[in-house]
């Protein structure tokens, strides 16, 4: 009898060449999304103390990253404005001579390959830093609802190609839905952070985006981490009411639901690999206690082996320029 073994799954790990014809999870820099944080200026970038390599940029800056995203493969960008003038509304966030807005119709004129992102919330808007106007100390989720369409119709006459409700109101996928078909714009996509937990991973980019609650937290309307089931739920309902994608945040720690939605939707699903997981690399890469372009790819991986189709993350140009070295 022979004493060794027949099958050898090693014999197809032999060679990188091999190892890479027969991967069961391929990434691309196609599917990546860079997001950026845009200001109000010119010459503008403000550099960010807890995300490395990243900054706040006037549209001008924006413009000159975009254009490099799309030089290299990336997928497309997602826009967040910081405004000059903050108020209990968030009325900065639909002026069509916001940051954002203004980002976006120089990048259609000046990067038209690059799909536009817009992320559709109020928090960095509001002076209390909540995600829409108050009752006491609780967001009105129904007195919400208008203004988010409204910020979303002022984004998609911008250029935007998607627009992207990170609030986590109830019903507002419906809502900005009646809102871009209403003004004429049926061809804009909605991608819904349908699953947004209440998460510690999100201490830098309040730092970046400056929209840190003046008071309490938002584990009121974001989701519970224990959660999965609600998850499904979420998700659902985002669905029946139109969206065309669906996300989830935070990714990494989060596969187990990128898993999940991504068995209960046909749409496509996007993760969104966060600020904490972002700097946490970064950190750990800087002590000298990871391999930094080895530990950002595999960790992009794992995300798209959970399911994702798309990924927002922050390490999106390093690891277009790696993967394209392959």
């Amino acid at each position: 009898m022979n004493r060794f073994p027949t099958v050898r799954p090693r014999r197809l790990r032999r060679r990188e060449a091999m190892r890479r014809m027969v991967a069961e999870t391929r990434l691309d820099p196609s599917q990546l999304v860079l997001p950026m944080f845009v200001v109000a200026g010119e010459a503008v970038e403000r550099p960010i103390p807890s995300m490395p390599g990243h900054a706040q940029m006037s549209v001008d800056v924006a413009v000159e990253v975009a254009a490099d995203a799309a030089a290299r493969g990336t997928g497309g960008v997602i826009l967040f404005g910081i405004p000059e003038h903050k108020d209990d509304v968030g009325s900065s966030a639909w002026d069509p001579e916001g940051p954002v807005p203004r980002a976006l119709r120089a990048m259609a004129e000046q990067v038209p390959g690059l799909v536009r992102w817009a992320d559709v919330c109020l928090c960095e808007y509001t002076s209390h830093g909540h995600c829409g106007p108050l009752r006491g100390d609780t967001v009105d989720n129904d007195r919400t609802l208008p203004l988010l369409a409204q910020a979303a119709v002022a984004y998609a006459e911008a250029g935007a190609d998607i627009v992207a409700p990170s609030d986590m109101m109830d019903g507002r996928v419906t809502a900005l839905r009646a809102g871009l078909d209403a003004a004429g714009h049926e061809d804009i996509a909605i991608c819904s952070y349908a699953v947004k937990y209440a998460s510690a991973y999100y201490g830098p980019f309040r730092d970046a985006a400056e929209s840190a609650p003046a008071f309490g937290d938002r584990r009121s309307y974001q989701m519970d981490p224990p959660n999965l089931r609600e998850a499904r739920r979420e998700a659902r309902l985002d669905l029946d009411e139109g969206a065309d994608m669906l996300m989830v945040k935070p990714a990494g720690p989060y596969q187990d639901v990128i898993a999940e939605v991504r068995r209960l939707s046909d749409v496509p699903v996007a993760a969104y690999q966060v600020s904490g997981e972002f700097s946490m690399i970064e950190a750990a890469a800087e002590r000298g206690w990871i391999d930094r372009e080895r530990v950002l790819i595999e960790s992009l991986t794992g995300i798209t082996r959970a399911g994702a189709d798309v990924i927002l993350t922050y390490f999106a140009l390093d690891a277009a320029a790696l993967l394209q070295e392959v």
